[in-house]
């Protein structure tokens, strides 16, 4: 087997069959296969991946029930697959056609590959716009001043997982970006492929955009207090009490349900940020 594309999944039976579908219309000459992680669904989830597996004759089905989040579900798919790279997608977006053949190709000549990200075909009018990174790659501007890459389009070789491992479970958010770093501080470079592209598929609600900044906020100050070097308590405090008054001017120019969206997404990133630098008090 050349390549696994592998799927955590935890109650996506409202998005599964999408991204199902957009694999089983994929095509690529060497033999892949798909391995759909399920991390404890409750929902109809399974149901209907065993309905695929029906269809889709590459499509595995395996259970990482023993520990909840996609880094542990990941790593478990990773454990089960035998192939030479594992290409990350999630159970809520879409892959787009050819990409299957784009990551596994890349994944023959680079160690970490990354895809590009299209917001358009999944979402409704005024979709957020703060968040988009149609690159596929964050740069940002703190130690280890590294860039990442989302898992939804992320992949690398065998190689490198024997070399620095998997997923760190101990991060439920931004388990990406650790990945990244580490792999890159460990000699990776990071390769785009722009051929890669998947459909993200934003939240669909503002409480959920909401809840979903607040805890990829705390978990990313977790990473870069991991990363970045220790700050003092008060240091990691007076960091975070900035940027409100930006808030505030986004707050004033919000003119479509996007542009509240994205002043939804920003409060509660700065919400999880004060929270978590309090904790750390």
């Amino acid at each position: 087997m050349k390549l696994s594309v592998i799927i955590p999944c935890f109650n996506a039976a409202d998005t599964i069959a999408v991204q199902l579908e957009a694999l089983a219309h994929q095509s690529w000459h060497e033999p892949w296969e798909i391995i759909v992680c399920n991390n404890a669904s409750t929902d109809d989830t399974v149901a209907i991946i065993k309905e695929y597996t029906k269809q889709i004759l590459n499509l595995r089905l395996i259970h990482a029930l023993a520990r909840k989040g996609p880094s542990y579900a990941r790593n478990m798919g990773i454990l089960a697959a035998t192939s030479d790279a594992f290409a990350f997608c999630d159970a809520d977006d879409e892959v787009a056609p050819g990409w299957v053949a784009a990551m596994g190709e890349a994944l023959t000549r680079y160690e970490l590959v990354a895809g590009v990200l299209d917001y358009t075909k999944l979402n409704t009018a005024s979709p957020r716009k703060n968040h988009q990174r149609p690159s596929g790659l964050i740069y940002p501007k703190h130690p280890p001043y590294l860039p990442f890459a989302g898992s939804c389009n992320l992949g690398f070789q065998r190689s490198l997982y024997q070399a620095i491992g998997g997923f760190d479970e101990s991060f439920l958010y931004v388990e990406d970006a650790e990945y990244c770093w580490r792999a890159q501080l460990a000699g990776a470079k990071i390769h785009l492929e722009p051929s890669a592209i998947v459909y993200y598929r934003f939240r669909n609600s503002l409480l959920s955009n909401y809840h979903q900044a607040l805890k990829w906020s705390k978990a990313y100050l977790s990473l870069r207090q991991k990363y970045g070097g220790s700050l003092s308590a008060f240091s990691t405090l007076k960091l975070y009490l900035g940027g409100w008054k930006y808030l505030t001017f986004n707050l004033l120019q919000v003119r479509n349900r996007g542009d509240l969206a994205d002043f939804v997404w920003q409060l509660g990133w700065k919400i999880g940020e004060l929270q978590e630098a309090i904790s750390m008090m």
